[in-house]
Formats: C-alpha cells, sequence, structure tokens
C-alpha cells in the first residue's frame, strides 16, 4: 500500500537529495569491550565504516553519534563530523537506534538544516563492497519506498514456510499459518533477514517514529563479506575474513 503521508523523490537528479550518513558507536560494548575503536586488520573498527560513508557520492554529511569522549576524538581523526555528544540516555544496553536518529535529525532541524533523508551505517557490519551504499542509495530513491534494509537470504532449511511453532496444546504448527507445508525446497518463496550492513529511511518516516514506513523495499549484501560483530567470536571471525579480502 502507499504511502500518502510522506513525500515522493525525484528520481532524475540522485545528488539533488539531501542525505544525512549516522555511523552510531556508543562505548559501553560488553560482548568485544571497546569494539568500536579496538583494531582489527590494523585500523580502528569504526575507520572501515567512515571510509566507505566518506567515499559516497550521494551522502551530503557523514557524522558520528557517540556519548564516548575517545571514540568522538578517534571520530575526528578518521574525517567523521562530531557536531554533539550524544546523551548518555541514548547510550544505554536498551537504547535503540531510532531514538538515536530521531536526536541527530531533530538536532540538526534545530540548526536550520533538514535532510530527505538518513542512512543508518552501524560500525558492526564493517565490510562493505565498494559503491554498494550509493547502489542501495539509488535503488531507495528510484523505488520510492519509505525505507530500505540490507539483507541476506534466508538458508532454505531456516525458511519460515519450513519453521514451526507450538500451539497451545503443545503440538507443531508451521508458523506462517499453513495448513500444509511445502514439500520441495525448490518451491519454497525467497525469504530474506536483514544484515544490519544499512537502514535508509525517509526523515518524514524517522519523525514519525518508525524506521521502516510502509512501503519497505531492501538491497542483497554479498553473502561472502557478511559479520556482524556482536561477540568474541564474530570478531575472530572478521580477521580471518580480512586475511581472506586481502
Amino acid at each position: 500500500m502507499k504511502n500518502s503521508n510522506t513525500p515522493e523523490f525525484p528520481v532524475t537528479d540522485f545528488t539533488s537529495l539531501k542525505i544525512l550518513a549516522i555511523i552510531p558507536a556508543r562505548g559501553g560494548s560488553k560482548g568485544v569491550p571497546r569494539k568500536n575503536i579496538k583494531e582489527l586488520g590494523g585500523k580502528p573498527l569504526l575507520a572501515y565504516t567512515a571510509d566507505a560513508a566518506l567515499a559516497s557520492n550521494l551522502i551530503s554529511k557523514v557524522i558520528l553519534s557517540t556519548e564516548d569522549e575517545e571514540i568522538m576524538q578517534v571520530g575526528k581523526t578518521l574525517g567523521l563530523e562530531v557536531p554533539f555528544q550524544r546523551p548518555s540516555e541514548l547510550a544505554q544496553d536498551q537504547s535503540g537506534s531510532l531514538g538515536v536518529v530521531q536526536h541527530a535529525v531533530q538536532y540538526f532541524e534545530k540548526q536550520g538544516e533538514f535532510f530527505d533523508a538518513v542512512i543508518l551505517l552501524q560500525v558492526t557490519s564493517p565490510f562493505r563492497e565498494e559503491g554498494f551504499i550509493d547502489l542501495a542509495l539509488e535503488k531507495f530513491i528510484t523505488s520510492k519506498a519509505d525505507a530500505l534494509i540490507s539483507v541476506l537470504p534466508v538458508p532454505h532449511e531456516y525458511n519460515p514456510h519450513w519453521v514451526f511453532e507450538t500451539d497451545q496444546h503443545h503440538n507443531l504448527q508451521i508458523a506462517t499459518g499453513e495448513k500444509q507445508i511445502i514439500k520441495r525446497r525448490q518451491d519454497l518463496p525467497k525469504a530474506y533477514f536483514r544484515d544490519g550492513s544499512i537502514y535508509i529511511t525517509k526523515t518524514e518516516v524517522i519523525k514519525q517514529g518508525s524506521f521502516f514506513g510502509e512501503n519497505l523495499t531492501y538491497i542483497e549484501s554479498n553473502p561472502t563479506k557478511h559479520v556482524n560483530i556482536d561477540t568474541l567470536e564474530d570478531w575472530e571471525n572478521a580477521e580471518e575474513m580480512i586475511k581472506t579480502l586481502k
């Protein structure tokens, strides 16, 4: 269903739109302490996302959102703008990304600066292919969707049509609500999971309190470059990937 509450973007000139890139990086990481500025392959983890964002031809401004003074300093050395120190209440374990993005949007609008859309780039997904950010932005704009996320295919054995839930009698039922299971793998519809690398949303949708709006589109990431660093095991996997990518 088309969302009539948000404006459509012109598609004739991608560069006419103002796109704000936000890189969130709080200091209180527990799975991998200080991971956002911990060195991976000879440079801070933050540097991978910073470099990818700054290389974009379509992003108007790239900022770092953090409450941590050391991360702020590292971000500045990497060429990121650090226009504010994020409030501590938006840097807790339970703090969601939506509040972080809304805070940044509100900050700039109070300064008289307005953006058409926001792209959130998480530091924990460091390996984006060259040009992938701009490809995602182009698809987002031409799709006229409210939002776009990067995704990877769900392995067929975890496809929701082959996943079961228990009912009140502790019997299994297909998670999709269907009565008959799809027997052949070839007949399964494609399913995807968000990989955390890219989130793009119209600013008006963000202000309405949503990351996804009513119309959500997607772009597929390269699975050979996917890692989402949350644990020490993830970090070790990323180190191995560095060797392979080099």
